[in-house]
C-alpha cells in the first residue's frame, strides 16, 4: 500500500521517513451507549459508571491483619485440634471490643459480631474462658454467640438445612451485625467434602454477603495431610472450588518442634498481596495466660521450619500401612486421603 492511500485524518501523528502518517481514531465514528440496566444474568454498566459506584462505598479495612478484609468471604482451615475455633473466638472478640489482638493489625472500627458455634456445648466454651469455671472472661456485649437449639421445631414445609440458613439471615436482621463467623462449614450444607455441592455453598454465602453487606468468616478441616510438604490450596477438605469462589483464605499449620507451636500461612487474597507465603509465615502459640484461651502472635519464620522430616522408619511404617490397606480392599484414593499422601505414594509404597 501507497503512503497516498493512508486516510489523514485528526489522530495521533507517526513520523516515518520525514513523511507524517495520521492513524484514524477507531473510536470516534462509534455509537455512545450509556449503559445502566440488568441485562439478563448481569448487571450491565459502562466501566466508567462502576467505578463511580465503587468511590461510593468505603474502602475496606483490615479485621485481622492482611488475613481477612471487611467486605470479604474469607475461608480458615486447619486440621482437627489446631486452634480454629479458638482463634476466631480471639478474632471476634477484637472485633467486637475494636481492640487489636497484639501483633496483629486492626484497622475496622468496633462492630457486632454474630459467632455461630456448631463445635462447643455451652460449657465447653465456658471453661476455655474462665479459670476452672470461675473468674470468667468478660466479653463484649457487642459479641454474640449462637449454638443449636435442642428443641428446635423445623417447619414441616422446610428441610434441616433451608431451616438452618432461614435462621441464619433472622439472626442478621434482629442484630444488624455484619461480621459472620461460622464455625464449621459441614453445618451449612451437607456433603461439602463433594465438589458438586460446594458451589451452592458458596453461591449462598456470597449472596448473603452482598445482600446484607457483610464480612465472613467461614472455619473449614482438612482431610490427614503429610505434615512433610507445605500447606497449599489442595488441604483444604472438599473442592478447591470452595477456596476459588472465596475473597480470601489462609491456614493454621502445626509444628513438631512444639505441641503448642502454630504458624499463620495466607492461601489466597484480593485485598492485598500475599505477605506471609511459605517463607513468611507468621509464628504463633497458644497459651491460656489467664482465663482466655488465646493465639500469642510471635513473629515471622520460615513454613520450612514445621515440616517433619521423615526418617527410614517412618517411611517403613507408611508402607506397611498402604499395604494393610490394599489388603482390606481400599481403592488407592481412598488410602491416600486417609493417610495423607498422594496417590503416586500409594501407587510406589503398595509395589513395594
Amino acid at each position: 500500500m501507497d503512503l497516498k492511500d493512508i486516510k489523514e485524518t485528526g489522530s495521533s501523528p507517526v513520523s516515518t521517513n520525514n513523511i507524517e502518517i495520521k492513524f484514524e481514531d477507531s473510536e470516534k465514528d462509534l455509537e455512545v451507549i450509556h449503559l445502566n440496566k440488568t441485562v439478563g444474568a448481569f448487571a450491565a454498566k459502562n466501566v466508567n459508571r462502576w467505578i463511580e459506584q465503587a468511590r461510593l462505598k468505603p474502602v475496606p479495612e483490615m479485621l485481622f491483619d492482611e488475613f481477612w478484609y471487611e467486605t470479604e468471604l474469607c475461608i480458615l482451615f486447619a486440621d482437627t485440634n489446631l486452634g480454629k475455633s479458638i482463634l476466631a473466638v480471639q478474632i471476634g472478640d477484637s472485633i467486637s471490643t475494636g481492640q487489636p489482638i497484639a501483633g496483629i493489625k486492626l484497622e475496622a472500627q468496633q462492630q457486632k459480631v454474630i459467632y455461630f458455634d456448631f463445635e462447643l456445648s455451652e460449657k465447653q466454651f465456658e471453661k476455655r474462658y474462665s479459670v476452672e469455671y470461675t473468674d470468667h472472661y468478660i466479653f463484649s456485649e457487642h459479641f454474640f454467640r449462637l449454638e443449636l437449639e435442642p428443641d428446635m421445631e423445623i417447619p414441616p414445609y422446610q428441610d434441616f438445612e433451608s431451616f438452618l440458613t432461614d435462621s441464619i439471615e433472622e439472626m442478621i436482621n434482629e442484630t444488624s451485625a455484619r461480621i459472620l463467623i461460622v464455625d464449621n462449614l459441614t453445618y451449612l450444607k451437607n456433603g461439602t467434602e463433594k465438589a458438586a455441592n460446594a458451589l451452592p455453598l458458596m453461591k449462598y454465602l456470597k449472596a448473603l454477603k452482598k445482600k446484607y453487606g457483610l464480612s465472613i468468616l467461614v472455619l473449614a478441616h482438612t482431610p490427614k495431610r503429610d505434615l512433610s510438604k507445605a500447606i497449599t490450596r489442595n488441604d483444604l477438605q472438599g473442592s478447591k472450588m470452595l477456596i476459588n469462589l472465596a475473597d480470601s483464605c489462609f491456614a493454621i499449620g502445626e509444628s513438631p518442634r512444639d505441641k503448642n507451636m502454630r504458624y499463620l500461612k495466607q492461601i489466597k487474597a484480593r485485598s492485598t498481596e500475599i505477605i506471609y507465603d511459605t517463607e513468611n509465615v507468621y509464628n504463633c502459640e497458644i497459651h491460656k495466660p489467664a482465663n482466655f484461651l488465646q493465639f500469642v502472635f510471635i513473629g515471622p519464620g520460615n513454613e520450612q521450619q514445621h515440616l517433619k522430616i521423615h526418617s527410614s522408619r517412618d517411611n517403613e511404617k507408611m508402607v506397611a500401612r498402604v499395604k494393610e490397606l490394599v489388603a482390606e480392599g481400599f481403592s488407592q484414593r481412598k488410602i491416600a486421603e486417609e493417610l495423607g499422601i498422594s496417590l503416586g505414594s500409594v501407587n510406589k509404597y503398595s509395589r513395594i
